[in-house]
């Protein structure tokens, strides 16, 4: 496949690094623009790929084109791709909140795939939900899966209501994850615990939990209530957490999300 990217940000190097790296496409057929001519060279130099300060060049070199640009910078690029992506070409955006409707009336094209990727797919253990408009083929919907499934795991949904909520549960859901292993390593120094032995604990702990997560049979809640004895340590803390209404907190963390990613695209 020819790959077009338009923009050389850090989720496009990650999908640009993914596609080469699992054999999706040779470097020379791979295209990048960006306006820095300083990042031009770099991805030149580290890929092999064709990088250009012409977005309008480089579409023409892909039979599929990544929209990988900033959202405050949409308007202005549709204005100067409008009419110029082939019908054939297949088109993915990566735009937060850019909904298909604005992609489609913005460049006159209607084979248009919208992602949320999440920042787990620069080591390849990323979560991506997409959807299509009803125009992208079948070959270039299983290359939209192969892509994505280069960078972790994939999920198509058929409403793309739903790619609002992956984004505040997925998209920013790796942030949640970070500050609540800042919060606990914090924690575990504040009772006397060396910096270092705190973050090793922490984070084997984290890993260790959600890989048993994952390949057990059983609800998060069982588990809990598994390690949960009456009147012990554990039972302990998550009573504290129970009175900060830390399950609440979470709903209303992941509530203003979804309204702000709704913002963004209206």
């Amino acid at each position: 496949m020819k790959v077009a990217f338009v923009g050389g940000g850090v989720m496009g190097e990650v999908i640009l690094s993914a596609v080469l790296d699992k054999g999706l496409a040779s470097p020379q057929d791979v295209s990048v623009s960006d306006v820095s001519e300083a990042r031009r060279h770099y991805l030149e130099q580290k890929y092999a790929v064709a990088a250009l300060g012409d977005n309008r060049q480089v579409v023409g070199r892909g039979d599929i084109v990544v929209m990988a640009i900033k959202p405050q910078n949409l308007v202005e690029v549709m204005a100067e791709l409008d009419g110029q992506i082939k019908s054939a070409q297949l088109v993915i955006s990566i735009i937060a909140g850019a909904r298909i409707a604005t992609l489609s009336n913005g460049l006159n094209h209607r084979r248009i795939v919208r992602v949320m990727p999440n920042t787990p797919a620069r080591i390849g253990e990323g979560m991506a939900v997409w959807t299509a408009t009803d125009e992208v083929t079948e070959q270039q919907r299983g290359q939209v899966g192969a892509i994505l499934s280069a960078m972790g795991k994939e999920l198509y949904v058929d409403d793309e209501k739903y790619i609002d909520m992956a984004t505040a549960v997925s998209g920013s859901g790796p942030a949640y994850v970070f500050l609540f292993v800042e919060a606990l390593v914090e924690a575990a120094e504040s009772i006397g615990l060396p910096q270092d032995m705190a973050r090793k604990l922490v984070l084997q702990t984290l890993i260790g939990s959600g890989h048993f997560l994952q390949k057990s049979d059983k609800q998060p809640s069982e588990l809990r209530r598994m390690v949960t004895s009456p009147g012990g340590t554990t039972a302990e803390a998550l009573a504290q957490f129970e009175k900060g209404q830390f399950t609440e907190l979470v709903k209303r963390a992941v509530e203003a999300a979804y309204k702000r990613a709704r913002e963004l695209g209206s």
